[in-house]
């Protein structure tokens, strides 16, 4: 049985979307059924309040950047997804499933990762080696950004109000960001998502998961949100570390690093950048500790209380 994804729905949320064909099969065949899919874009906006920030549609799947201001995303996913199935499938006389599954959607921290998505999803046919430069490829909101006004129902302003003020330099500025990574192996921002979920600062995640996932405890059908909602805050690890030991600062340190390593299912940069080490530095603090406290059994059974306080999963 296939999980089902976490959906994370809220009045002005921010999403990268993709979708692919079933099998990795092509879904646009022609120049008419891109058109025709950008139509169901319009009235997504129109019926469903639906705010695109940014696309891109490649041959077996599409990029989308959308804003939610009614925080409806599963409709106007349902809108779009089925109002082209349903096309296409009277189009070409079949019948069954054009994309496959489940869409996937990232809920995103607008501020801090817009501009770098849009520029992502802009360079994607230049990085599938369909076209040297990304204004060269009709079928993306790029050429709106860089150089003329698109459909009413794409929103540059956001993105490119982070390049100046004044829109001709804005528009500049923003073929320069877009151009510097033509070349260049980027890093493919979503790959810093948490559960692949929630792309954000471990402020925004936490506020998230305070906010909308509270209460929901674990579902085994839905991986996500078991990862979200038992996660640790390894700040919270660090508190409780200092206060169990506050005539020691040195094993304060020694023990959060340790407990945050071990049981919290942080990435190593979270732990490093909490206590301003390198990653490699986490790993190290940790295997020291480990081994002090296979030396002292005292040691040890104060920094398990401590991880039971914190309500970790020991194992």
């Amino acid at each position: 049985m296939m999980s089902r994804p976490l959906r994370i729905e809220f009045p002005g949320a921010f999403y990268h979307v993709t979708s692919r064909g079933n099998e990795q099969k092509d879904i646009f065949k022609s120049e008419a059924d891109r058109e025709k899919f950008l139509t169901y874009l319009g009235s997504a906006a129109e019926r469903y309040g639906a705010v695109f920030h940014a696309w891109c549609l490649m041959t077996n799947h599409y990029h989308l950047m959308i804003e939610t201001p009614e925080g409806n995303l599963s409709r106007i996913m349902k809108h779009i997804n089925n109002s082209y199935t349903n096309y296409y499938n009277i189009k070409r006389k079949r019948a069954g499933h054009l994309l496959q599954g489940r869409y996937k959607a990232i809920l995103i921290e607008a501020d801090a990762y817009a501009a770098e998505l849009s520029r992502y999803i802009h360079l994607n046919p230049v990085k599938a080696k369909m076209v040297p430069s990304p204004e060269e490829y009709m079928w993306s909101s790029y050429r709106f950004y860089a150089e003329e006004n698109g459909p009413s129902w794409l929103s540059t302003g956001f993105v490119l109000g982070y390049f100046g003020t004044e829109q001709g330099e804005q528009r500049r500025n923003y073929r320069t960001y877009v151009m510097e990574a033509v070349g260049r192996k980027c890093p493919d921002p979503l790959a810093g998502s948490i559960a692949s979920t929630i792309l954000g600062s471990e402020d925004f995640v936490r506020d998230i998961r305070e906010k909308y996932l509270e209460g929901k405890g674990s579902d085994r059908d839905v991986p996500a949100l078991r990862e979200l909602t038992l996660r640790p805050d390894i700040a919270k690890i660090r508190e409780g570390a200092e206060k169990a030991f506050p005539e020691n600062g040195r094993l304060a340190r020694s023990s959060g690093i340790y407990l945050c390593h071990r049981f919290s299912g942080a990435r190593l940069k979270e732990i490093g950048d909490l206590y301003g080490i390198s990653l490699s530095g986490v790993t190290q603090a940790a295997r020291r500790f480990e081994e002090a406290m296979k030396k002292d059994r005292g040691l040890e059974k104060r920094v398990l209380e401590i991880a039971g306080k914190q309500g970790l999963s020991i194992v």
